[in-house]
C-alpha cells in the first residue's frame, strides 16, 4: 500500500519531535536540574532519573495542566512541580492516590497518603499540588477532579496506578488537549502489570488515540494524546 505525501511529510515530522525530545533529555543530563531529580529520586521515586527529567520537561513546557494518576509517595509529583513552577505559567497539578502500604526494597511506606504530603512539603511544593485521595475509577474522585480541571486543560497526564490504562482515559480523556504529553509506567517489566498495560497502549497506538515517542528509563513509556 502506497502513503501519501501528507502522511510521509507527517512521518518525517514526528520522527525530528522524537530526535529533539532525545537531544533536550541529553541537553538535560548536563544540567543543574539532573541533580535536582536524583534528590528527588533518592527520596520519592522508583521512576528512572530520565524519566523524572522528562516529567518535568513536559510540565514545564505543556499548554495546560497535569493530572497523574499514581502518585506513590511523590516522585513524579515533585518534579511535574519543579516544571510546572519554572514554566513562568500558573498550572494546576491534581494526583490522584488510593493510599495504603507498600512493601518495596528502597522506599517502603506504611502510610502512602502520609509519606506523599511528607515528600511534596520537603521539597517545597506541597502548597501547589492538589491531593486527591480516592480510587481513580470511582465516582467521587471523577467529580473531585472535574471540580478543578475541565475540558481540554490538562497538558501532561501521568498514569502509573493499576494495569488498566485504557480504562482511566477513558475516565478522563476529555480534560486532556489534543496532542498532551502522556507518560505510562510499567509497560516493560516482569511484574504482572507490564503485559496488559503494554497490550493496552498498543491498542491505543493502533486505534490511533496515542501517539509513541518511545520508552525511556527502565519501563515507561512516553507519548502523546490524539483526540479521534
Amino acid at each position: 500500500m502506497l502513503s501519501s505525501p501528507d502522511s510521509g511529510l507527517t512521518n518525517y515530522a514526528h520522527t525530528n519531535q522524537i530526535l529533539e525530545l532525545m537531544a533536550q533529555l541529553v541537553d538535560y543530563r548536563r544540567q543543574d536540574v539532573r541533580k535536582r531529580m536524583e534528590k528527588v529520586w533518592g527520596k520519592a521515586s522508583m521512576l528512572h532519573i530520565d524519566v523524572l527529567m522528562l516529567i518535568y520537561h513536559f510540565a514545564k513546557v505543556c499548554e495546560g495542566n497535569v493530572l497523574e494518576i499514581g502518585p506513590y509517595i511523590g516522585g513524579s509529583t515533585i518534579a511535574a512541580a519543579f516544571g510546572a513552577r519554572e514554566s513562568g505559567a500558573r498550572k494546576k497539578i491534581v494526583t490522584i492516590e488510593g493510599g495504603g502500604q507498600l512493601k518495596h526494597p528502597r522506599l517502603p511506606s506504611k502510610n502512602i497518603i502520609k509519606d506523599l504530603k511528607k515528600n511534596l512539603a520537603r521539597f517545597g511544593v506541597l502548597e501547589d499540588v492538589i491531593v486527591i485521595e480516592g480510587r481513580s475509577p470511582h465516582e467521587t474522585t471523577q467529580s473531585a477532579v472535574r471540580q478543578i480541571l475541565g475540558s481540554g486543560e490538562v497538558g501532561l497526564f501521568i498514569f502509573d496506578a493499576n494495569a488498566n490504562p485504557r480504562q482511566n482515559l477513558n475516565y478522563y480523556g476529555d480534560l486532556l488537549v489534543d496532542h498532551c504529553w502522556v507518560v505510562i509506567d510499567d509497560y516493560f517489566g516482569p511484574g504482572e502489570k507490564a503485559a496488559p498495560i503494554r497490550a493496552q497502549v498498543d491498542e491505543m497506538v493502533s486505534e490511533g488515540r496515542l501517539v509513541p515517542f518511545g520508552y525511556y528509563g527502565w519501563s515507561t513509556w512516553i507519548g502523546q494524546w490524539q483526540h479521534k
